[in-house]
């Protein structure tokens, strides 16, 4: 049986959904800076992956995702009210990042890092949703392969020092430009250009 080789992609995409019968643009990946990945890492959509890893660099393409496809459905649970006092600096509400529709990073009690969205702000609480902001939409990709040929070693092993916690410490590998793709750390990339 031949091994599955991961593969460096990058596209050029817009992202749609539908709302009420119209076809809303909600987010661009230009050629410029198209969405990079390695395939089989976790880091795309698995329906999304599916669609592109077999293109050429060259390629078109246009696909439909459920919302189950991608990611789920919006959970009422995940909206959860937070004591104010975690927000604030000297006993005032932290107003440069805590605003309606700020997304900001959590972590919970377990050290996960993860981003809610401010969706309000009361005497005593703030009300953070915690859901993808494409939870509960059927997505719409229209888009082109920019790259694709195997990963290089040095690229896998970058990609897991970005995941475990950073950029390994230099960043050099990803050339001084990580694509928006840092993982998970808290964006204080030495490479500058994590967002």
């Amino acid at each position: 049986m031949e091994e599955k080789k991961n593969k460096y992609i990058a596209v050029a995409y817009k992202l749609y959904t539908n709302e009420n019968g119209t076809e809303n643009m909600v987010e661009e990946a230009p050629a410029e800076r198209p969405f990079q990945f390695i395939s089989g890492m976790g880091l795309a959509l698995d329906d999304f992956e599916k669609n592109v890893t077999e293109l050429q660099k060259g390629e078109d393409f246009e696909f439909s995702l459920t919302k189950e496809q991608a990611y789920g459905e919006h959970e009422a649970e995940r909206v959860l009210s937070l004591e104010k006092e975690m927000f604030c600096i000297d006993g005032k509400l932290d107003e440069e990042h805590i605003f309606v529709d700020a997304i900001i990073p959590l972590q919970n009690e377990n050290g996960q890092r993860f981003l809610g969205k401010v969706i309000e702000i009361g005497d005593d609480k703030v009300k953070v949703d915690l859901n993808h902001p494409l939870a509960g939409k059927d997505l719409h990709f229209k888009g082109s392969i920019v790259e694709s040929r195997e990963a290089t070693n040095e690229e896998i092993q970058n990609l897991i020092n970005q995941l475990s916690g950073g950029c390994g410490g230099n960043c050099e590998g990803c050339g001084g430009d990580c694509g928006g793709n840092c993982g998970s750390h808290d964006g204080n990339c030495e490479c500058g250009h994590c967002h």
